[in-house]
């Protein structure tokens, strides 16, 4: 049974941050819940985990174009483009409707790439079945909320940040899931032309230091642009903490040490032995025991000051959706116990899904303030 276990704190030094945190392709599904899986017409629907605090959530996406950059992946498109969703507490989701967690252009795009990464099934999933838990179109709850950056592994969508992101919204957070066209696995544009990954398996060196500056970039383009977003009304820019997993948690690590607006930093098993990290900033550093990365995530992670904790009985994709969406495809027999284990671990996703927000909110409540953790759920310490 997963849980978290506390690692010891020790004195900074300098070591340094930002590896190839694509730790293995990253697998590019959407979510699922620990009930029992709906079936329809097309097969399987995956069902988000519900979150746990008191306040519905809203959401709204939004797209945002940098006219300083050119796209690097594609420079033919021009302007660099970002696709957001902002998911906050709401004041009142009454007769309002769900947001589907794709939209049906990502889902056709997924349905076809999915057989492509890590032994996912080619049929039998309707992956644009899945609502989430949050509301199109709900006022957003007065106050000044904190704001949470969050950026997905390498080769993800956004979208397999959806359940931490609505469990901390819940609790009384703003947060963006941030997409990185042209290596996201799959992301409507503005004009709903469906844009998929140009990138397939580890990246080399140079391809991965373009990744990394181009998230960066992405996420500091968010950051400038925090006031015109939806719900920006709610927000206090002040209290802003970035989190990532995987390639995602190397970046907002490299984010952090370039830009003073980052107070805090989440770090979900992402490689830090790019660039030096400063030290400056609390830092949350959580892992799992069967990365196939560990010793690589234990040498970079050497000598700095952070809370850690480690997910037992779980595997990198853990600290996604893919928590609750591959243990029901196991269990509907579309995957082989070896691709759940490969994915998430042989444990309790439901548990390590509550360990993991757990975490979250504890961290991300005692550096910006705002929310309070709430029960850790099933976590062995």
């Amino acid at each position: 049974m997963p849980g978290m276990e506390p690692l010891s704190l020790r004195t900074p030094s300098r070591r340094t941050l930002l590896g190839a945190a694509l730790a293995g392709a990253a697998s590019l599904v959407p979510l699922a819940s620990p009930g029992a899986p709906a079936r329809a017409a097309d097969g399987l629907v995956p069902v988000l985990p519900a979150p746990t605090g008191p306040h519905p959530v809203g959401h709204a996406r939004h797209f945002l174009t940098d006219p300083a950059r050119t796209d690097p992946w594609d420079p033919a498109l021009g302007a660099r483009q970002v696709v957001v969703s902002v998911v906050y507490p709401a004041r009142t989701a009454a007769g309002l409707p769900r947001v589907p967690q794709l939209t049906a252009g990502e889902a056709k795009a997924f349905g076809a790439i999915a057989p492509l990464s890590r032994g996912l099934p080619a049929a039998g999933v309707d992956w644009a079945g899945t609502l989430t838990h949050a509301h199109a179109g709900a006022p957003p709850l007065p106050g000044r909320r904190p704001v949470v950056l969050y950026t997905p592994g390498g080769g993800d969508a956004r979208t397999l940040g959806t359940g931490l992101a609505e469990d901390l919204a819940s609790h009384g957070a703003v947060v963006v899931l941030v997409d990185h066209p042209g290596e996201a696995s799959q992301v409507e544009l503005a004009d709903g032309t469906v844009r998929e990954t140009v990138l397939y398996g580890p990246p080399d060196p140079a391809t991965f230091r373009t990744m990394a500056d181009t998230r960066v970039a992405d996420l500091r383009l968010v950051l400038d642009r925090l006031g015109e977003l939806p719900a920006a009304g709610i927000t206090d820019p002040r209290r802003t903490a970035v989190c990532g997993h995987s390639a995602g948690g190397t970046a907002a690590a490299l984010l952090a040490a370039r830009d003073p607006r980052v107070r805090a930093v989440a770090n979900l098993e992402g490689y830090l032995d790019l660039e030096p990290w400063p030290g400056h900033r609390p830092l949350l550093l959580l892992r799992t025991d069967g990365f196939e990365g560990a010793a690589r995530i234990e040498s970079s992670w050497a000598g700095l000051r952070a809370r850690r904790r480690t997910l037992r009985g779980a595997n990198h994709w853990a600290f996604t959706d893919l928590a609750a969406v591959v243990p029901r495809l196991h269990a509907a027999g579309l995957v082989p116990r070896a691709v759940r284990d490969g994915l998430v671990g042989p444990g309790d996703a439901a548990a390590a899904t509550a360990a993991v927000r757990h975490e979250l909110r504890g961290f991300l409540g005692r550096e910006l303030g705002g929310f309070r953790a709430g029960a850790p759920g099933r976590v062995r310490r």
